[in-house]
């Protein structure tokens, strides 16, 4: 495992360009397996959870063609089932939590799926009943193995189409069942759907597939069953969260940076929030820039009360943004309280920030209470362990805007979310290095 290494304090200034999505590739490289067909998606980020994914489709017998570190051509023409009941399959798929959503696609065009209980990261319970219940509305039977920690999903019947209300908004869940019923015998609705733009632009290819959906951009799909799917080109978001991360990485060290092709029309409210927040930001085009000489100062509701930042299905603000919001108003003037709804493990980060000098007050699980210190460099530097790969992010930011060095272990969590970020922020003129452990 790996340490980044920090000093603290250095303005960033240049223009950088945001990674492919991550949760928009972990879909739609699994969508692969629903055709024979050669498929090509663009704009992937080279980061290890998309790799790991790869890896593990590859062994399942999906041929994989690198055409540079960001394009890859798939072809499933020739899965083997088997591998599935291996135990280097289950090793594999346990420890990335993107593998569910291959249960979808195995069992709409082979009839069966094994899926161990999946890893990722650790931030609370991430329960997996609305992908499951939806499957089995579908026609899917379930086995668990209570000894191998093993789901055993069949369908010998095949998979029709269903009228589904999801219990809750879940993206994989939303994602896991669209392609299910891709191939379904007749039509499926999907109500509660989510709608983040990583879903849309996973039905948009499947659409060039040869699929049948509509409702994309609502929380109400229609999708008509088709016999087979065909081949496609497919080009991956800009990532909205690394987006945010790097407009939080500019607010916290006073700077002044501009981020390229961040398809702003895809960003929701992320960045009106950063202005509440006091962030000062400019959209130009497609571009964003953030130009932070003096200190932010967070808003208060109109009737003067504090302000709160909560997460929210699209377009609400994304729960992998509160851990960056939450750093970058700790020296802001003024108080907020973040309350982070889907993950009750999601803010025990904020124990390494209180240790930095931040003014926290954990108020349960889900809620933090910031308290500003107003000014910037207010924290100091220290060791630290990334837990997960949001929280490693917002440890990254704090490091980056305190005084002195600090030391971010574990960073194979953040590893996975993010592209060669050491590289890429001393481009900006940050001050860090990379040490093996």
């Amino acid at each position: 495992m790996g340490t980044f290494i920090v000093e603290g304090g250095h303005k960033l200034k240049g223009r950088i360009r945001p990674q492919g999505a991550k949760n928009e590739a972990l879909e739609v490289i699994c969508a692969t397996l629903l055709t024979p067909e050669r498929v090509r998606i663009s704009n992937l980020p080279d980061i290890l959870d998309v790799r790991n994914l790869i890896s593990l489709l590859a062994d399942l017998g999906v041929k994989v063609k690198f055409v540079d570190d960001h394009t890859c051509e798939f072809q499933a023409d020739a899965i083997d089932l088997k591998y599935l009941e291996t135990p280097e399959y289950r090793r594999r798929a346990s420890s990335l939590r993107g593998s569910v959503m291959i249960v979808g696609p195995l069992l709409a065009r082979f009839g069966r799926a094994v899926l161990p209980k999946p890893g990722g990261d650790k931030i609370g319970r991430r329960r997996l009943d609305t992908h499951f219940q939806g499957m089995i509305t579908l026609g899917a039977e379930f086995e668990y193995d209570s000894e191998e920690r093993l789901y055993r999903i069949s369908a010998p019947a095949g998979l029709g189409g269903r009228y589904l209300l999801l219990d809750e908004a879940s993206v994989t869940g939303t994602a896991n069942l669209v392609m299910a019923a891709a191939l379904a015998k007749g039509e499926t609705t999907i109500y509660n759907a989510a709608c983040e733009p990583y879903v849309q632009q996973l039905c948009r290819m499947l659409n060039h597939m040869g699929a049948d959906i509509q409702g994309i951009g609502s929380n109400l799909l229609h999708i008509k069953g088709v016999e087979k799917l065909h081949g496609a080109e497919h080009t991956c978001l800009p990532d909205m969260i690394e987006v945010g991360s790097f407009i939080g990485m500019a607010a916290m060290t006073g700077s002044d940076i501009t981020l390229e092709n961040v398809s702003v029309q895809d960003l929701g409210i992320m960045p009106e929030m950063f202005r509440r927040l006091g962030v000062h930001l400019e959209i130009e085009g497609d571009d964003i820039r953030v130009n932070q000489e003096e200190i932010y100062e967070i808003e208060t509701f109109i009737d003067g009360s504090i302000m709160t930042f909560a997460d929210a299905t699209w377009p609400g603000l994304s729960p992998d943004l509160l851990s960056i919001f939450l750093v970058v108003a700790t020296q802001a003037r003024g108080s907020v309280l973040i309350h982070q709804k889907m993950f009750e493990s999601r803010l025990f980060f904020v124990d390494k920030l209180i240790d930095m000098g931040a003014r926290i007050i954990l108020c349960d699980p889900h809620r933090a209470a910031v308290i500003g210190s107003g000014r910037f460099g207010a924290m100091h530097g220290t060791t630290m362990v990334s837990p997960d790969i949001r929280a490693g992010i917002a440890l990254l930011i704090a490091a980056l805007g305190s005084k002195g060095t600090s030391r971010i272990m574990n960073i194979d969590q953040i590893d996975r979310g993010y592209e060669d970020i050491e590289a890429r922020l001393r481009s900006l003129g940050a001050s860090i290095i990379r040490v093996e452990d």
